[in-house]
């Protein structure tokens, strides 16, 4: 851990109010609680609420495990959130993203050419989001086109989502 936290993290077990919290955060996150969960346990309903809004995007969407990785490590290029990028390239690599992806992933502006339509789309949906906050009306209407309701909605929350993620790290200056 590092001095430079803004707020410093909750070492795992040693508030027992937090057990329950701790022990639902290691059941949906592989075992540990991450650095980002020790900061988040500052305030239990955030860290709760934040886990089960995580869990659902990551772990109950329907959108593929590569689509929603490619989205989640733009945002983490363009919000200069390394930490977000550090720890979701595995998962992204696992999901199948090749290295070429991931490398092209990196540049502003996006390099769209290693890219599929499905993944451009998402990227461009991506840029528009976190750098503009708005999406054109062409957009979406690909979008739309491409995802059913329930797609619409998982894609959007995964940007949106990631967004936050990556600004709580940016601010309060989490680092692994």
């Amino acid at each position: 851990m590092t001095e430079s936290f803004c707020v410093p993290p909750v070492v795992p077990g040693t508030r027992p109010e937090l057990a329950e919290l701790e022990e639902a955060i290691r059941a949906e996150r592989g075992g540990e609680v991450a650095v980002l969960y020790q900061v988040l346990l500052n305030s239990p309903p955030i860290a709760s609420g934040w886990e089960r809004l995580l869990t659902a995007v990551r772990n109950r969407s329907g959108i593929p495990a590569d689509l929603r990785e490619l989205m989640i490590l733009r945002v983490a290029v363009l919000n200069h959130a390394s930490f977000e990028f550090t720890a979701h390239e595995p998962h992204a690599r696992k999901a199948g993203v090749s290295g070429d992806k991931i490398e092209a992933i990196r540049g502003v502006p996006l390099d769209t050419g290693p890219f599929t339509d499905d993944e451009r789309l998402v990227l461009e949906l991506t840029d528009h989001m976190t750098r503009e906050v708005t999406v054109p009306d062409g957009v979406m209407e690909r979008l739309r086109a491409r995802f059913d309701d329930r797609g619409v909605v998982e894609v959007v929350t995964t940007v949106a989502a990631y967004n936050m993620v990556s600004r709580f790290l940016v601010a309060l200056n989490i680092v692994h």
